[in-house]
């Protein structure tokens, strides 16, 4: 398609286009007038992974990437959204939550009717998810701060023991202080039993990975810590079992209060040391655990971020662009009609003898022989370059029989019939006008003539020619012979020799015979085609299928008919220029839209005539009244 068929489709369609954009426009802005307005408040937390230790490479990356994105998830979870509603007094939903490229900040954002309630949500959730996220990580060491703080528990009251009964010193109330130190004993051994082993299934591991690393570094940090709380408490031990044996004089008793101080001091040592004990796990806690920190607040929104009628119209509007642009390419592309001269040379491969504008009539009534009613017409100029074509088709071969025909009903092969056998009387011609369409002729009626006898009455023998030919007013060289009454056989009557003999007497007493055929979609055109001189196809532009016209052509082809060319009938004014004749064969046909009969009411302008006047291309240019009436008289009469 040439880019002038590009703009000829954009003129054609720009209502299309005006209206999708009107409408697109209308029903985005009335949409979002409608719509609940939407506020957007975002705050941004940062999450700090805990110190580690060992280089930072692409594993450890990839490790705080997923922490980040196990936080994301952990926002929209149904504990937090729970806790939300609980604190804030409301339902809260879900909330978007992306995370910031390249870095280790969050943004959160929550959208909803209320500003207010859209700001407090976002400030909410983060408080949560800190606290959400203390929890989590204090289950971690919370076994082992219970079992210290246990332990602390029970030296504290051993020591507070030791420092009422030093001076009690007793049997029995060393055999208590030994079965209390036994029972921390056992399970310190037991302990220690069972890290030893953990330790040495996680140093068999060949390839371990940074759990188990992270793992086997907490087991020996708790042996540890264990181990010399353990060696204590087996001297405490010691020294109880040495305290308990018999007091018999004074100087045992003073051994034995030594001892007994000694114990003292030994459960002040383990006091301390599981107070570092508790201290260590609670640092741990501290440097594993990740920082959640709100970095910056989510503020009262001012404005909503939807509905914004005006974006919306534009997209609306550029939407319903592109569906009308849509619609109108599809309508192009599904549009298998014959448009343009191009079009008729490539499907057919015939040239366009005449191109004819659309004849405007004012009522019925005044369907006549327009180039006879508006001889100084483009319509009438249109068919005097009409006949001048089939003249020159007629160089070699003189064509005294003419059949107009059509691909199908509707596209004005009456109203070429009868104008062209009008300007071929005008240049000088006598020429006979055959209504042979036989089914619905029309003839009769563009020129008011009666139809009582006529073509199909000759068949019977009963008349002759000249008693049936009807002479047309205005037009002393024109004859016509109209259809008559219809037979019920139409078809075999104009493939009779009768039809033949009434071809031969028409053609004695004229120059041309000029025959009005029904569509080709009746047999009647190929039976009509085989005994003319040649045949002209009317198209009707923008109407007539290309498949249509292709099968005419064959079927006439098949009948060994001569096709002379092709008329364009009908082309409406306004788009002349689109269909590509009239500007090119004609230099006046530029001011078709405005001159194109020759009544007051439609006379042109001042200023139109005198243009046309001084145009060098125009038949009076240049010429006064008097000569300009004296060359339509010669014109009329001399064609």
């Amino acid at each position: 398609m040439e880019i002038k068929r590009y703009f000829a489709l954009a003129r054609r369609w720009i209502w299309l286009g005006i209206l999708g954009l009107a409408l697109g426009a209308a029903g985005g802005y009335f949409a979002s007038a409608y719509q609940t307005p939407l506020y957007q408040a975002s705050t941004r937390f940062v999450i700090l992974r805990a110190a580690q230790t060992g280089s930072a490479d692409y594993y450890a990356y990839l490790d705080n990437q997923q922490l980040i994105q196990t936080y994301i998830q952990l926002i929209n979870t149904g504990k937090v959204l729970d806790a939300a509603s609980q604190e804030l007094g409301y339902p809260v939903t879900g909330a978007s939550v992306r995370q910031i490229p390249d870095s280790q900040f969050v943004e959160l954002t929550v959208t909803n009717p209320d500003p207010q309630r859209a700001a407090a949500i976002a400030n909410v959730l983060v408080s949560i998810l800190i606290q959400q996220n203390e929890e989590l990580q204090a289950v971690r060491y919370l076994k082992s701060e219970e079992n210290l703080q246990a332990q602390i528990d029970q030296v504290q009251a051993q020591i507070n023991t030791l420092q009422t009964q030093i001076d009690e010193i007793s049997t029995s109330t060393v055999q208590k202080q030994l079965e209390q130190v036994k029972a921390q004993i056992d399970p310190l051994q037991a302990q220690v039993s069972t890290l030893e082993t953990e330790i040495a299934d996680l140093q068999k591991i060949r390839y371990p990975t940074d759990e188990d690393k992270k793992l086997l570094a907490e087991k020996l940090a708790a042996l540890s810590q264990i181990k010399p709380v353990l060696a204590l408490y087996q001297e405490v031990y010691t020294n109880l079992v040495v305290l308990g044996e018999p007091v018999d004089n004074g100087a045992n008793t003073t051994s034995r209060l030594d001892q007994l101080q000694t114990t003292l001091n030994l459960y002040q040592g383990i006091y301390l040391n599981l107070l570092n004990n508790l201290e260590s796990v609670r640092l741990a806690k501290a440097q594993n655990t990740p920082n959640v920190v709100q970095v910056e607040p989510a503020m009262v929104p001012q404005s909503p971020i939807s509905p914004q009628p005006v974006r919306n119209a534009g997209l609306a509007a550029a939407v319903g662009l592109m569906l009308a642009a849509g619609i109108a390419f599809l309508v192009e592309y599904l549009d298998d009609t014959l448009k343009t001269m191009d079009d008729i040379e490539r499907v057919l491969q015939l040239p366009v003898v005449g191109y004819i504008a659309q004849i405007q009539y004012d009522s019925k009534s005044e369907e006549s022989v327009y180039v006879t009613r508006q001889p100084r017409s483009p319509v009438s100029e249109a068919f005097r370059l009409l006949r001048t074509n089939l003249e020159f088709a007629g160089v070699d071969r003189p064509l005294r029989r003419i059949l107009v025909t059509s691909a199908g009903p509707g596209e004005g092969k009456t109203t070429i019939s009868v104008n062209l056998a009008a300007i071929m009387a005008q240049g000088g011609k006598r020429v006979t006008l055959l209504d042979a369409d036989l089914r619905r002729p029309m003839v009769h009626r563009f020129l008011g003539l009666p139809n009582k006898v006529g073509l199909s009455d000759l068949f019977r023998g009963m008349l002759t020619l000249r008693q049936v030919a009807q002479p047309m007013e205005g037009e002393e060289a024109m004859t016509v012979l109209t259809s008559g009454s219809l037979p019920p056989n139409p078809t075999e009557v104009l493939a009779s020799d009768r039809m033949e003999q009434i071809l031969q007497e028409a053609e004695q007493g004229s120059d041309v015979v000029i025959l009005d055929s029904p569509p080709s979609l009746v047999a009647d055109v190929q039976v009509l085609a085989s005994k003319v001189d040649g045949v002209v196809l009317v198209i009707h532009p923008g109407h007539t299928a290309a498949d249509s016209a292709l099968a005419t052509l064959e079927m006439l082809n098949r009948a060994g008919a001569r096709t002379l060319g092709v008329i364009l009938n009908r082309i409406p004014r306004e788009r002349a220029d689109y269909y590509g004749g009239y500007r090119h064969y004609s230099p006046y046909y530029s001011g078709y839209h405005y001159y194109h009969d020759d009544t007051d009411e439609a006379r042109p302008s001042r200023m139109q005539r005198l243009v046309r006047k001084l145009s060098p291309f125009h038949p009076n240019g240049h010429k006064s009244k008097k000569e300009t009436t004296e060359a339509a008289d010669v014109n009329k009469t001399q064609g």
